[in-house]
Order: C-alpha cells, then structure tokens, then sequence
C-alpha cells in the first residue's frame, strides 16, 4: 500500500499547522505536539529537518516557534515530503541505485515510471495554501464505519 510514514504524516500536520496560523505569529513546538499528539521528540526532529532544508525557520525566546521561510503558496506537499524522505520512489528501482534484483527483466518499469511522476506532479502542485484552505474534515473512527 502506498502511504506517507508517520514521519511524512507528522511533518505535514505540523507545517500545515504552522501555514495555517502564520498570521498568529511563530508557533511552538509544544502547541503543534499538544494539537496533535505528537511525541514532542519525534516532532522536534521532524521541525529539525524542515529547518535544516529551510522550509520553516525557528525562533528562540517567550514568543518563540516556527514560521515559514516563505509563503505558503510558495512551498509544495513535494518539497515538505521530500525534506523528509527524501526522493520520492514507488518501488526500490526508482532510486538512483538501482537495486532491484529484478532490474533486467522488469516489465513493470515503465508503467511504474508513469505512476511515480503521476504521484510526483500532483505532490509538486499541491501547495501548503491550498492545504490551508481546505476545510478541516472531522475525524470518523474506522470502527464506526461499516
């Protein structure tokens, strides 16, 4: 199944969060970890990581938190995955290693291709301020679902 890791999860809850609130000012660490539920160092290493590729910047002091290095409409689901993940791949053989030991004789690399830059270009358009601008749905328990 094809799915974002809790990491990726995580990092999109907290820079959405962040968008979201940016006219509020920085936004600390412990109010994304308390709205969310997030271990608080988890979060800390994912908002290390968005730091580090400069996607939000971090503010020390009473006031102090997390701000977007630039506008929300200026800052894709893309980039914020792959500051946390890293290049976005499908299958193993999508890497620039190529270690699949199937590598010869797939017939599946092609249409696999397809898929990746389907999944990569709706990820690229996709920016934090349409993230922003979408309604918050309410969360439904799977178990209530039948």
């Amino acid at each position: 199944m094809l799915r974002f890791t809790k990491r990726a999860d995580y990092g999109l809850m907290a820079i959405h969060f962040i968008a979201s609130h940016g006219d509020e000012g920085a936004v600390s660490a412990k109010r994304i970890a308390e709205e969310f539920h997030i271990p608080p160092e988890r979060l800390a290493k994912i908002l290390q990581r968005l730091a580090k590729k400069k996607l939000i910047a971090g503010h020390n002091g009473p006031k102090g938190g997390y701000v977007l290095t630039r506008q929300a409409s200026h800052i894709t689901v893309g980039q914020v995955v792959r500051a946390l993940e890293g290049p976005l791949t499908v299958v193993s053989c999508m890497t620039p290693h190529d270690d699949c030991p199937q590598f010869a004789r797939c017939n599946l690399r092609g249409p696999v291709q397809k898929i990746q830059a389907g999944i990569t270009h709706v990820l690229d358009s996709m920016t934090l301020a349409e993230l922003a601008a979408e309604p918050t749905a309410p969360v439904i328990p799977l178990a209530s679902i039948h």
